[in-house]
C-alpha cells in the first residue's frame, strides 16, 4: 500500500508488520495500544479545544488551569502544576495571562514567602460554569458511543495502566 493511501489504522497495521518482520520487535500489541491511546487523547483534546475553548479565546492549557483552580482552589501554583500535568513554569506563565484577563487572582502563599496561591475571581467562576457546561455536553457526545459499563471499564483500564507505571522508571512531570 502506498503511503498516500494509508489511514491511521492501516498505518498501525503496516507498522506492526514491519516492526515484527523487518526489525524483530516482539511487542506489537503494546505499540498498537499506545499509538491508539495517544491518537484518541490527541483527537479528543484537539476537538474540545477547537469546539469549546478557542471560540471563547482560551486554550486547552488555560482551561485546565482554570478547571483545577475552580474545583480544588485556592491552591498553590506547585499543586496546580501537579493537578494539570503542566510544568510549574507553564503554570506561572499561564497564570500571568489569566490574571491579566481578570479570571485568576494570585496572592502570597500562607507558609512560604515564595509560594503563590491561585484562586478564581468572580468573573473566572462565572466563565468556568459557562465553559464547563459546553465542555460537558461535548464530553457526553464523545462518550455516548460507549455504554455506561464500557465507560467505567475504560476508566478502570486507563487507571490500571497509569497506577502500575511504578514497575519501571517512568519519566514525567509528577
Amino acid at each position: 500500500m502506498a503511503a498516500g493511501e494509508l489511514d491511521f489504522w492501516s498505518f498501525v497495521e503496516l507498522a506492526n508488520r514491519r516492526l515484527a518482520e523487518e526489525y524483530g520487535f516482539r511487542h506489537q500489541l503494546a505499540t498498537e495500544v499506545l499509538l491508539t491511546l495517544n491518537r484518541a487523547s490527541n483527537t479528543v483534546t484537539y476537538d474540545l479545544e477547537a469546539s469549546v475553548h478557542r471560540p471563547r479565546g482560551r486554550s486547552w492549557s488555560g482551561f485546565r488551569l482554570l478547571f483545577v483552580t475552580w474545583l480544588a482552589g485556592p491552591l498553590e501554583a506547585k499543586k496546580a502544576a501537579e493537578l494539570t500535568g503542566m510544568s510549574r513554569a507553564a503554570v506561572s506563565n499561564l497564570a500571568k495571562t489569566l490574571v491579566a484577563d481578570g479570571l485568576l487572582a494570585r496572592t502570597p502563599g500562607e507558609h512560604d514567602g515564595r509560594s503563590v496561591l491561585l484562586s478564581l475571581t468572580g468573573d473566572g467562576r462565572r466563565e468556568m460554569v459557562e465553559v464547563f457546561r459546553a465542555q460537558n455536553e461535548r464530553e457526553y457526545e464523545w462518550t455516548n458511543v460507549l455504554t455506561e459499563a464500557e465507560q467505567r471499564i475504560l476508566v478502570m483500564l486507563l487507571d490500571k495502566l497509569i497506577t502500575n507505571r511504578h514497575q519501571f522508571d517512568v519519566r514525567g512531570r509528577n
